[in-house]
């Protein structure tokens, strides 16, 4: 008789019973389920997940635990975490036509709510630019918000708008007590009787 050697390597795999799913589905199904591998005491049956038999709580399910992205025809764009680095940079572009005067964008949405939906680059200038268009190392920033602060030209016109500001609210000396137009008649009248 011919000896079987043990074969290494070998895994065993419970057989669950097959769900009636779609092939995409299934795809994110096996992404999702290395990702969340703690499950609660509830839903496991001798040590083991097994998925409801429900068609509803199978979606409810797979809708948990698909990676949120913006759709393939953002191919699939993560939503990244937001920092508060990152909250500040949205903040500044949703605000971008406060900081230079000369220059015009179109009008944003109206929604105050930042975008769940983008990525974060870096400029790579091009070696023409090496004199001319380059920002020196002492100029370059880490976060938008820090570059907008150092940057001279925004900071005297921000210096001159508040001055203005300033200006306009300021209660003019005396001249908030003195009475003019109409009512210094109304005034007189009142006085005579």
């Amino acid at each position: 008789m011919a000896e079987s050697k043990a074969v290494i390597g070998l895994k065993w795999e419970p057989n669950l019973p097959t769900l009636l799913i779609q092939s995409s589905k299934i795809k994110s199904q096996n992404d999702s389920q290395s990702a969340s591998l703690w499950k609660p005491n509830q839903q496991l049956i001798d040590g083991l997940f097994l998925p409801p038999n429900d068609p509803s709580k199978i979606n409810k399910l797979i809708r948990k635990q698909v990676k949120d992205t913006a759709g393939s025809a953002w191919f699939d764009m993560p939503a990244p975490t937001l920092t508060p680095e990152l909250k500040k940079d949205l903040q500044l572009l949703k605000l971008r036509g406060a900081i230079d005067p000369k220059r015009h964008y179109k009008k944003d949405s109206k929604s105050k709510a930042l975008p769940k939906y983008f990525q974060v680059g870096t400029v790579v200038e091009s070696v023409t630019d090496y004199y001319s268009g380059r920002m020196t190392k002492k100029e370059r920033k880490p976060t938008l918000a820090d570059e907008l602060l150092s940057d001279p030209t925004v900071r005297q016109y921000r210096k001159r708008k508040v001055r203005e500001i300033e200006e306009q609210n300021r209660p003019a000396g005396n001249e908030k007590w003195k009475i003019k137009g109409r009512q210094t008649f109304k005034r007189a009248k009142q006085r005579r009787h």
